[in-house]
């Protein structure tokens, strides 16, 4: 199979081209690296028409027979993994461990989804009458994924919805569309034909499924401002949604932890993925008696990591994916220049190829900033001195976004005690970005409706039947 080149759609189980094409560019070096093609709303007719016709035949297998088809994914996408890295480093940056860690983290999710159920619930079994809860699959299922982990993300969808009896139309990001096509073409003789259609295009393809009459649930993962226009235009055909959209999570590190030791973890939680993570510590509050030991042990270990095109050897971060979100990052580098910052690390963009940001660790800037308020989504982190546990719980709640959170401190129990009050869907003690299929991830406020994985993120792909049975007796 051909990596480099060759990229073409999934539907029913065929490989489809299209008219018209969208140029994907290597964020390192802003070259054209391939051109993926663009679905006409005809073509998405045409998914969702596959989607729907495969729809009865998968609904009807057993959870075992479908469980069967999660473990086959995973041993193709096993078997193709060295290709899929070296094409997901391409087009969207991230070095070879990053890729590594994404394709690892998805043949793993493969299979411990498979392991999840949805058992028949009997809330009464009487003389009388039986009551059971069934969960159902809703149908053609419509997938929008980003373009920062644009495979894991892409199974987190495809991977619940499809054992729970749905099909699926899926459309990744028009910036990394190229190794999410190149996953369903390995699909292809896995899956049976129209089980999972991949179509890719831009913006108006992503609205398209929205309204689209014949998909019963779309499932998004971006933006928040994104999110509320893709549930606008669900809205029109009462489409189920699932929604996990933008954060700006807190970090609390409490005074009694050792900075040098929780330097490197810090920096981690800060900038994976050149910080281009939902649940990336974006703001980091530290005690001010450790605040100065803290932000000096920051700034040094930052100073270890290389940045650079993620293809080299010795590249601990990738550039920004997109020039879109380059710019973005550059103009809160801007502003909070102009509003009078102090730069520990960083803040000056280089000129030259490649949309890289440099690692930017800020001091104390004031808390109605645009760099505090904003999400970055890129790598820059504000350090934030508190003295009171009460006053920092309340900065940290003070935000319209609830995805995730840590704490960091040796006395566990006090840092459950705060984790406890934090406004999130995920809070993590002593470490950060532990994800787990048989765990639950939500956001809370405007970072999103629904449930992600676990037996609850099952549920989100099914209608609940109740099934009432009277009992007949003998006697009557």
């Amino acid at each position: 199979m051909n990596f480099d080149g060759g990229y073409t759609m999934t539907i029913a189980g065929k490989a489809v081209e299209a008219a018209e094409t969208i140029a994907v560019i290597n964020p390192a070096t802003e070259e054209v690296i391939a051109q993926a093609p663009s679905a006409n709303r005809y073509q998405l007719d045409d998914a969702v028409a596959a989607a729907t016709a495969a729809f009865p035949a998968w609904a009807a297998l057993t959870f075992a027979a479908r469980r069967h088809y999660l473990h086959a994914m995973a041993d193709r996408i096993e078997a193709c993994k060295e290709d899929l890295m070296r094409l997901l480093t391409r087009e969207q940056g991230k070095p070879r461990a990053g890729a590594d860690w994404e394709m690892t983290g998805s043949i793993i999710w493969c299979r411990e989804t498979a392991k999840l159920d949805l058992p028949v619930e009997v809330v009464e079994d009487s003389d009388v009458r039986r009551i059971e809860i069934r969960h159902t699959p809703i149908g053609v299922v419509g997938a929008i994924t980003p373009w920062n982990y644009p495979v894991l993300l892409a199974l987190w969808k495809i991977l619940p919805a499809l054992l729970a009896g749905n099909t699926m139309v899926l459309k990744p990001s028009p910036y990394t569309p190229l190794t999410t096509l190149k996953l369903g073409e390995i699909l292809r003789d896995v899956l049976p034909a129209g089980v999972l259609n991949i179509v890719s295009g831009d913006n108006e393809l992503g609205k398209w499924i929205s309204v689209h009459p014949g998909i019963g649930k779309v499932t998004f993962t971006g933006s928040t401002e994104t999110g509320k226009r893709v549930m606008e235009s669900a809205s029109g055909t009462l489409k189920r949604v699932t929604l996990e959209l933008g954060g700006n999570d807190a970090a609390i590190v409490l005074p009694d932890v050792d900075p040098k030791a929780v330097a490197k973890e810090l920096f981690w939680a800060a900038f994976q993925n050149s910080a281009q993570l939902c649940v990336a510590a974006k703001r980091l509050y530290i005690h001010a008696e450790i605040y100065d030991a803290v932000a000096r042990e920051l700034v040094d270990y930052a100073r270890t990591v290389r940045t650079g095109d993620g293809s080299q050897q010795g590249i601990d971060l990738g550039p920004v994916q997109n020039r879109m979100q380059f710019e973005k990052v550059k103009d809160l580098l801007a502003d909070a220049r102009a509003q009078g910052a102090k730069f520990l690390l960083g803040g000056d963009v280089p000129d030259g190829t490649g949309y890289f940001i440099p690692v930017t660790i800020i001091d104390n800037p004031p808390e109605d900033s645009r760099v505090v308020v904003e999400e970055a989504f890129g790598p820059v982190l504000p350090l934030l001195k508190f003295d009171d546990i009460d006053e920092v719980i309340g900065r940290a709640n003070n935000t319209v976004f609830g995805l995730g959170g840590s704490v960091w401190s040796r006395d566990t129990e006090m840092a459950r005690k705060v984790a406890e009050r934090l406004e999130t869907g995920t809070v993590w003690i002593n470490e950060i970005h532990i994800f787990s299929p048989h765990a639950t991830f939500a956001g809370h406020k405007q970072s999103g409706i629904g449930i992600e994985h676990s037996h609850h993120g099952l549920l989100e792909f099914t209608n609940a039947q109740t099934i009432v049975m009277k009992k007949v007796t003998e006697a009557a």
